[in-house]
């Protein structure tokens, strides 16, 4: 992904969220004295506060990136969509109409040197379709599945590159590409293009499966050596995500319930292995005021794992899900309704991306109570 780049100019969505650390403030949820809160409150007080840093005039978040920005919008959608609140839905056609024209580091159509940046853009535009029913979305993510097909060749077996240098091969990339290529093939009503994004989704996951990058443990590593092994990077908490998501759909798509179990295996490990003590979401490297892409990695996780486990519904998925949305309620939040980077607590500081992974967090939690999942 392309390094952070603060969005530019433009006053709106309301004046930059503060900074206040007192953490665990505020009782507008409920959930005082260590109590569960009432997590559709708690989700529609995070996208609020999310807002706060919402640029119209840039279709962006200030104090984030361009690919963060992709997941900031599959939040807020994600919110819409769950919860049935509208307050947020003009977002929409306004970050497709702004983004693309003020982004200075790549080219119109969400699409920049990165294949992992233009597949988060793809499947922002995927939500925003099943959402909205404008063809102008699904357009677009097909546009850009178009464009990163040009990333794969036949170095280390198959598999897309990272970025157009052509130097790395990684696992989110190819997790990314995997995934929209099987929810287009969901939402292609013509035989030809269906067959073609299945079999590109069967093609990545065949690839995925037998590169090396699953290590034994079920857990996804960073990415491939020149010699085409195991880098042994770490293991994200994202590429434990998207492959929960590209898994599941395929299950949809082709109902062989073997997709399902290899994903059980990785989303299993995830939980004993990037967890605490109590059970709490972490990364690898996660410390108190650091920043950098993984501040945005763990929302990422919930979504997919909540995805997945509308296919594979075990109570530890759900409990886990409930836990973490607790902690980070109790923990993790401050005065101003904004959440930092660990949901252990304590709160360390504000920006768009922890706050749009926290609301991953919440929305999931609304989810899982308010009745069946949408």
């Amino acid at each position: 992904m392309s390094q952070q780049e603060p969005a530019r100019g433009g006053a709106g969505g309301g004046n930059r969220a503060g900074g206040g650390n007192e953490a665990g403030a505020g009782n507008e949820a409920g959930g005082g004295n260590g109590e569960a809160p009432d997590y559709r409150a708690a989700a529609a007080a995070a996208v609020a506060a999310l807002q706060r840093w919402y640029s119209p005039w840039t279709g962006r978040w200030r104090t984030t990136g361009w690919w963060n920005a992709a997941n900031a919008l599959t939040a807020v959608t994600g919110y819409t969509r769950r919860t049935g609140d509208q307050a947020y839905r003009e977002i929409i056609p306004t970050t497709f109409r702004a983004a693309q024209r003020w982004y200075r580091g790549g080219r119109p159509g969400f699409i920049n040197k990165f294949f992992d940046d233009n597949g988060w853009w793809a499947l922002a535009w995927v939500d925003a379709y099943d959402l909205t029913g404008d063809h102008r979305y699904l357009d677009a993510a097909q546009a850009i599945f178009a464009r990163n097909q040009g990333g794969w060749d036949e170095v280390c077996g198959g598999g897309l590159w990272w970025n157009t240098d052509r130097r790395y091969k990684n696992a989110i990339t190819n997790e990314l590409f995997l995934t929209l290529a099987a929810r287009l093939a969901q939402r292609s009503p013509g035989a030809r293009e269906h067959g073609e994004y299945l079999d590109w989704a069967l093609r990545t996951w065949e690839w995925l499966r037998g590169c090396g990058m699953i290590g034994p443990d079920g857990l996804v590593n960073d990415g491939l050596t020149a010699g085409c092994a195991n880098n042994g990077g770490p293991t994200w908490t994202y590429n434990q995500g998207v492959i929960l998501g590209g898994l599941a759909t395929l299950c949809e798509l082709t109902g062989d319930q073997g997709y399902l179990r290899a994903g059980e295996r990785t989303a299993d490990a995830a939980l004993r292995g990037l967890a605490g003590p109590a059970g709490i979401l972490a990364e690898p490297s996660e410390t108190p005021g650091s920043d950098g892409d993984h501040t945005q990695f763990k929302g990422i996780f919930v979504r997919n794992l909540l995805d997945f486990h509308r296919l594979r519904a075990k109570p530890a998925y759900r409990a886990f899900i409930l836990a973490n949305a607790d902690s980070a309620w109790h923990r993790a939040r401050n005065a101003d309704g904004q959440y930092g980077l660990g949901w252990a607590g304590p709160f360390d500081k504000a920006d768009a991306s922890r706050q749009s992974s926290a609301v991953e967090l919440l929305t999931a939690a609304a989810g899982l109570t308010a009745g069946p999942l949408r």
